[in-house]
């Protein structure tokens, strides 16, 4: 029906009119082509490079502007368009946000795909897992930081977590390949925040403050090893503070001279240090460690007892007395 319509307009229409929509209508068959060439141009342009990536990892250094880091992705043959990618970023927002760190690529990506990962710092490379002990201290963590990162140093480490001893939570992490010491330290210190926050309500009922709660986990975490132990420790502790006596915890040498051992000789009983729990009472100015939950609830709920000291015999338990004398007959039996 159409057809027909059609076809008797065109019987009397114009000459011109005819002409007219004859023009119109390779106008928009000229549109359309040309819209199909600009649709697969810009396609093409999106499309990686020929061939693998000349290098497999690119560095993107902080603060890098945008034509650097293209220019970078460029030179490692990432992108084929360095100028066309600088565009998409400044499209979406995220001219000079690119998250710096190290990145892998393996296989070609389009630009739109290279633009996504940098933008949200996908790096393509797996996550470093690393477990920190409970009672490991701030040296020993930089230790295996060092080692795990060659480009932090221990110094770089202790200079980020020192003032956190104590605070930085023991625990398995997974940490950026491109991660730093500050990045580290950052991440321990809020899961120590979190893994802490169910207790708040202990610690602010408590007659210590947190720091002195955190002081005496330390010491607790290297001096006795089952939760039972742990609480009958902590009371002890709590016993000798309360009457004035020098805590006498041997595992502050282990702190004073940065060494595993805590068998103190005579010579370092007169150590002098402000960590030295036989020349000084009270607490020691700061953590030795950093202490896990358990010791943490352990100086938070300690077991109350009348004991006055203890040791760890050469058959791996705790042993535990009132008096002097009973402690001297302890290490007779359990030592010797």
């Amino acid at each position: 029906m159409r057809m027909q319509v059609f076809k008797r307009y065109s019987q009397t229409a114009s000459p011109t009119i005819m002409s007219n929509i004859r023009r119109h209508q390779k106008w928009w068959t000229a549109l359309f082509i040309l819209s199909i060439f600009t649709i697969s141009g810009c396609y093409l342009l999106l499309l990686p490079p020929d061939g693998p990536p000349s290098k497999s990892t690119v560095v993107i250094t902080y603060g890098a502007s945008a034509s650097l880091v293209t220019q970078t992705l460029a030179n490692a043959h990432v992108i084929a368009h360095p100028e066309l990618l600088q565009l998409i970023l400044r499209f979406l927002g995220a001219r000079n946000q690119a998250k710096a760190g190290v990145y892998s690529f393996i296989t070609p990506e389009s630009l739109l795909t290279v633009a996504y990962r940098l933008i949200t710092g996908a790096y393509g490379i797996p996550l470093i897992r690393m477990t920190f002990p409970e009672g490991m201290s701030v040296r020993e963590m930089a230790a295996e930081v060092a080692s795990t990162y060659p480009s932090i140093s221990a110094e770089e480490f202790i200079s980020a977590g020192q003032s956190y001893e104590g605070y930085l939570f023991p625990d398995t992490y997974f940490f950026s390949p491109s991660a730093d010491a500050a990045s580290i330290v950052s991440a321990m210190r809020t899961n120590f925040n979190a893994k802490i926050a169910p207790l708040s309500n202990e610690i602010d009922s408590s007659e210590y403050s947190l720091r002195d709660i955190i002081i005496l986990s330390s010491l607790v975490e290297k001096e006795a090893r089952t939760n039972t132990d742990m609480r009958i420790v902590a009371g002890i502790l709590f016993n000798r503070l309360k009457i004035g006596m020098p805590l006498q915890v041997d595992a502050v040498f282990g702190y004073i001279y940065n060494r595993a051992t805590y068998s103190p000789s005579l010579a370092d009983l007169k150590v002098n240090s402000p960590y030295n729990t036989y020349t000084h009472t009270g607490l020691p100015p700061g953590p030795i460690d950093n202490p896990g939950l358990n010791s943490i609830e352990a100086v938070l709920n300690p077991i109350k007892t009348k004991y006055l000291y203890y040791l760890t015999g050469k058959d791996g338990l705790m042993h535990y007395a009132t008096t002097y004398a009973g402690h001297q007959s302890n290490l007779r039996k359990y030592l010797d």
